[in-house]
């Protein structure tokens, strides 16, 4: 079955760094369009980063443009985020899934358990 473990979080400084992983299995990932999404409490899940399946194209929310760094390795199945220059407000739970091209929601209904990412001096 598909399945995603993500890791990577932690507690972190504002300025500070963090480079997260996630794992994938279960579907044919060096195909898909990878994604990170976050969710912080009490606010919905949003996108964050999309990577196409060769690695060479990104997207970007324009809250984390120019921070934060999406890539992939498709012979270990798994994609990265690589944060940088940290804010309180990117305190959340970050998890990856697979992505539809234009509407960029999620192709799985199954989320892996995420990693906390958290934001605190």
């Amino acid at each position: 079955q598909v399945q995603f473990v993500e890791s990577g979080g932690g507690l972190v400084q504002p300025g500070g760094s963090l480079r997260l992983s996630c794992a994938a299995s279960g579907f044919a990932f060096s195909m898909s369009i990878m994604a990170w999404f976050r969710q912080a409490p009490g606010k919905e899940r949003e996108l964050v980063a999309a990577i196409f399946s060769t690695g060479r194209s990104t997207n970007y929310a324009d809250s984390v443009k120019g921070r934060f760094t999406i890539s992939r390795d498709n012979a270990k199945n798994t994609v990265y985020l690589h944060l940088d220059s940290l804010k309180p407000e990117d305190t959340a739970v970050y998890y990856c899934n697979a992505v539809f091209y234009g509407s960029w929601r999620q192709v799985y209904d199954d989320w892996g358990q995420g990693t906390q990412v958290t934001v605190s001096s």
